[in-house]
């Protein structure tokens, strides 16, 4: 195998961290409890999409747990796995949501400050900035302005040199949660989309 096939091969996994784990099956599956295999939901690291997925029950998971959801081929704690709407998330997966996404926006810190180097208007009025909670005219330019004399390195750079954005972090967390959330939202910037490799 060549480089570039290792290399496409990598790009093509996909994987997701586990936001609910249900030892005993789904709720709603009809099925007697010995013919039920441990289930739970999980979302995309990359591309934040949400997963419904079946475990293999020789397995014990724990929230926070990442697994392959894709290809099919690469999966070893997934046996089953099908793409799903925040609504259809368990009560306790939509509550670790906000603090499985907080985890992965901090962790991957490089990709998410790049966001504020590198977001561009989407139309003549409307940036890509301005879809972040709490961020207006004002800061958009502000953001813009600095990013210009030099790329911004970290969140603490950017809270530091953009006066008026708070826990730039928590800014972008909020948007993704909403983007989750609101499925006819116009614009999505994280939701759905995956990294150029």
């Amino acid at each position: 195998m060549s480089d570039s096939d290792a290399s496409s091969d990598e790009t093509d996994v996909r994987r997701a961290v586990v936001l609910d784990y249900l030892p005993h099956g789904l709720s709603d599956d009809g099925r007697p409890q010995y013919q039920k295999s441990p289930a739970g939901y999980a979302m995309g690291i990359e591309d934040f999409q949400l997963y419904q997925v079946a475990f293999d029950e020789n397995e014990r998971l724990t929230i926070g747990t990442r697994v392959v959801v894709e290809p099919a081929s690469e999966q070893d704690i997934v046996t089953q796995c099908s793409t799903v709407d925040y609504d259809d998330l368990s009560s306790g997966a939509q509550s670790e949501l906000e603090y499985v996404v907080s985890d992965l926006v901090e962790e991957e810190e490089g990709r998410f400050v790049d966001f504020y180097n590198e977001a561009q208007p989407i139309t003549l009025r409307l940036h890509q900035l301005n879809l972040l909670p709490g961020i207006g005219k004002k800061l958009r330019n502000s953001i813009l302005d600095e990013r210009k004399r030099k790329p911004f390195e970290s969140f603490e750079e950017l809270e530091e040199r953009v006066s008026g954005l708070h826990d730039p972090a928590d800014v972008l967390v909020e948007r993704i949660i909403e983007e989750l959330r609101d499925e006819d939202l116009k614009y999505k910037t994280f939701v759905g989309r995956r990294e150029e490799a």
